[in-house]
């Protein structure tokens, strides 16, 4: 998990293409495996909605990063409403507004959107794969677990810093004329 991650945060616009039909196909296997459990064979359908999904991406790249942009818009709405202390019955209207902000941005400034998304990606990735190998150190676990909870925005830091270094990087060393 943490060398994907730093393959996403480094050179995620670089082999965006390839990341991105990841991304459908991981999604795919996953809608496959639900659509496959109703008759015993989550196996083979999560293998051909990944296969299908994969597909797709491919000559659908712009919508395929307008639908990753909408899912973390989706993600950072709802969480905006959560912290903004705003009514929890009506989670969904942030979330909503994420998931649409971020779609449509993502055609607009496309270049821009790749790298935010794969940078975010991949410091989600590398903070994760690190918290697991540290909570593996039971004697590390408690004190992590405790500076989580009385510093709650910790754990956004970890993953905005990564993320804004990944995007600085990506911008300094990707191609100017885009693919």
């Amino acid at each position: 998990m943490i060398l994907a991650g730093i393959v996403y945060l480094l050179w995620g616009y670089t082999i965006f293409k390839a990341l991105i039909m990841m991304n459908a196909a991981v999604v795919g296997a996953v809608i496959g495996s639900i659509l496959g459990q109703r008759g015993d064979q989550a196996v083979l359908g999560a293998a051909i909605g990944a296969v299908a999904l994969g597909a797709l991406a491919w000559p659908l790249m712009k919508h395929a990063v307008a639908f990753m942009g909408g899912i973390y818009g989706f993600i950072l709405g709802g969480s905006l409403w959560q912290s903004a202390n705003l009514d929890p019955r009506f989670f969904w209207a942030g979330a909503l507004v994420g998931l649409i902000a971020f779609g449509l941005i993502s055609f607009i400034v496309f270049r821009g959107s790749v790298m935010m998304y794969t940078s975010l990606q991949g410091a989600c990735m590398l903070v994760v794969g690190a918290l697991g190998l540290i909570f593996k150190y039971e004697s590390m676990t408690p004190t992590v677990l405790h500076h989580m909870t009385i510093q709650p925005m910790l754990l956004p830091a970890l993953i905005l810093v990564p993320a804004l270094i990944g995007v600085i990087f990506q911008q300094h060393n990707a191609p100017a004329g885009g693919k």
